[in-house]
């Protein structure tokens, strides 16, 4: 057991060994790094820890947030007390502070933990860094909207604001440098960590960030009319009012296992799409209300970066190259069936939302021309789904946000990861049909040692230098904001610009392309202009 002091008391965690056997670090599991945001504190901001007495342990993760899995779409029931953070280090007193690495699990905003069942530290600590991962506030608990001074929304992200707060004022204890942090997450953690480049909130607490297949502008991290599903959804519970201090009070009361089930669709659109989880989530980020004070976001993510108000950050920022095949029993099942019903499903959901209904039908028509050509929308043609699936779900929104980040004293990195061995769990999916790629999620096996896969990680096979590569590339953009600061990985890698649009490939080893995603990102500029929207 090993002992350090934070701000608000002793911890003790324990020294473990990696899952290769060959190397050591420090674990400390289950911090808490706010107040628990029990009883009154439902929905609301966080707030800072009170200190503890005694040594606390921390060799166990704190609890996770109550959801529905997304995956597995199982009932955990897990607690409101689940403001929790863990710190992995190779080194407690090393003898130059060491870069820290803040991850921030992704899952829909409604889904998933921190916890070493998907994060296990063990690769990229080898890699002389420090890992943080968190737990936040999930679904109606970490972003309901009331628009209101008390429930403005995003209290999901400002949980990790706090944690990244946390993180500033105590990783020096573990041996982390809080001048050197780099803030990274997958999907919805992808889109939190742009969030936190965008927000006032989150400004100075972090020096680089790595946002991994999500934006905020994707389909399934739009907001629409959060009130009113707020609203709606006390109507479903049983309380119809217009009054939001009686809503508030309402859905205080109301058990939390109650609350994850619920699903307040506001629309008939909604009622086709709201299964769907590459499309739509009923609670997101959103556009708070200004009411003075501190916000996390005021502005819409897309009129932030006009305006170039961004907080100055090195951006390493991309995707997989077959996103959408996490997927394939999903589009099996019954997803292509409802795109085959329901032709206006193919539009994005920003078109949807915003243009009038013949223009939807308009944009639905060109983008199965595009992706489709003659062909039928079915399970037959899973080749041209799967390529559509991955561009409107995440690919195209990825690139477009990224042409739109102003260019400051920072530096930007684009990726896409392309890795195929018997590591991505996820990408075998496609083999079936013919089809092999990095999928979504597949990308974070390489990172992260997931336990719950028990994989078998052997130091002499192909899949270790695939995992040195991948750890080496994320590594060496949080300690030196660049992906290639020397020769040693065969490329030098180029700043991304919408110009030139080049981009690095990672795969068995790395390569560039450029005018990458040129083409596509023209066919997308089209259908927004002639469905009467910027682009």
């Amino acid at each position: 057991m090993v002992q350090v002091e934070v701000a608000e008391g002793w911890l003790e965690g324990e020294k473990l060994e990696v899952v290769t056997g060959d190397a050591y670090y420090y674990s400390f599991k289950g911090i808490p790094y706010a107040e628990p945001p029990l009883g009154k504190l439902r929905f609301k901001d966080p707030l800072p820890l009170k200190p503890w007495q005694g040594i606390r342990k921390a060799t166990k993760h704190g609890p996770n947030c109550p959801q529905i899995d997304i995956f597995t779409r199982e009932n955990i029931q897990g607690s409101e007390d689940c403001l929790y953070l863990n710190v992995y280090t190779p080194d407690l007193k090393p003898v130059t502070p060491l870069p820290v690495m803040f991850f921030i699990h992704g899952g829909g905003y409604k889904s998933g933990s921190g916890d070493d069942q998907h994060y296990g530290a063990d690769f990229l600590v080898q890699h002389n860094v420090v890992i943080v991962t968190i737990n936040y506030r999930l679904g109606i608990f970490g972003f309901l909207c009331l628009d209101t001074e008390e429930v403005p929304g995003n209290a999901g992200l400002k949980d990790q604001a706090l944690a990244l707060k946390w993180v500033n004022e105590n990783i020096s204890k573990f041996g982390g440098d809080p001048k050197n942090i780099t803030v990274f997450g997958e999907s919805a953690g992808g889109a939190s960590t742009i969030y936190h480049i965008l927000s006032p909130l989150s400004k100075g607490l972090f020096q680089r960030a790595i946002s991994m297949s999500g934006v905020p502008i994707c389909d399934w991290s739009l907001p629409y009319q959060p009130r009113r599903r707020a609203f709606t959804l006390g109507k479903i519970l049983g309380l119809e009012t217009e009054d939001s201090v009686k809503l508030l009070e309402f859905l205080q009361s109301i058990p939390c296992e109650k609350l994850t089930l619920q699903k307040p669709n506001i629309m008939a659109y909604e009622e086709v799409i709201h299964n769907n989880q590459i499309k739509f989530y009923h609670f997101t980020p959103v556009v708070e209300r200004n009411f003075g004070g501190s916000h996390f976001l005021t502005e819409n993510p897309l009129d932030v970066l006009r305006k170039g108000n961004i907080n100055d950050v090195d951006i390493f920022i991309g995707h997989t190259n077959e996103e959408s095949l996490v997927a394939v029993q999903w589009f099996e099942d019954s997803y292509i069936k409802d795109y085959n019903k329901f032709p206006e499903i193919l539009a994005p959901r920003e078109i949807a939302l915003k243009a009038n209904y013949d223009n939807v039908l308009e944009a639905s028509d060109a983008i199965r021309r595009y992706f489709f050509g003659t062909k039928k929308v079915s399970v037959e043609n899973m080749r041209e789904f799967l390529t559509y699936a991955s561009e409107v779900c995440l690919v195209y929104s990825i690139v477009r946000f990224a042409d739109k980040i102003p260019k400051k004293q920072n530096k930007r990195y684009f990726y896409r990861f392309s890795t195929y061995s018997k590591m991505n769990h996820y990408g075998k999916n496609g083999e079936k049909h013919g089809i092999k790629g990095a999928s979504h999620l597949d990308d974070l096996l390489y990172l992260f040692n997931a336990n719950v896969f028990n994989m078998n990680v052997d130091k002499n096979s192909k899949e270790y230098e695939l995992i040195q590569l991948a750890c080496t590339v994320f590594t060496n953009f949080a300690k030196y904001g660049n992906p290639t600061p020397d020769n040693s990985l065969g490329i030098a890698w180029p700043e991304y610009d919408n110009a030139k649009r080049a981009i690095g490939d990672i795969t068995d080893r790395l390569t560039v392309v450029e005018d990458y995603s040129k083409e596509t990102q023209e066919f997308w500029k089209s259908v927004f202009e002639n469905a009467g929207l910027e682009y």
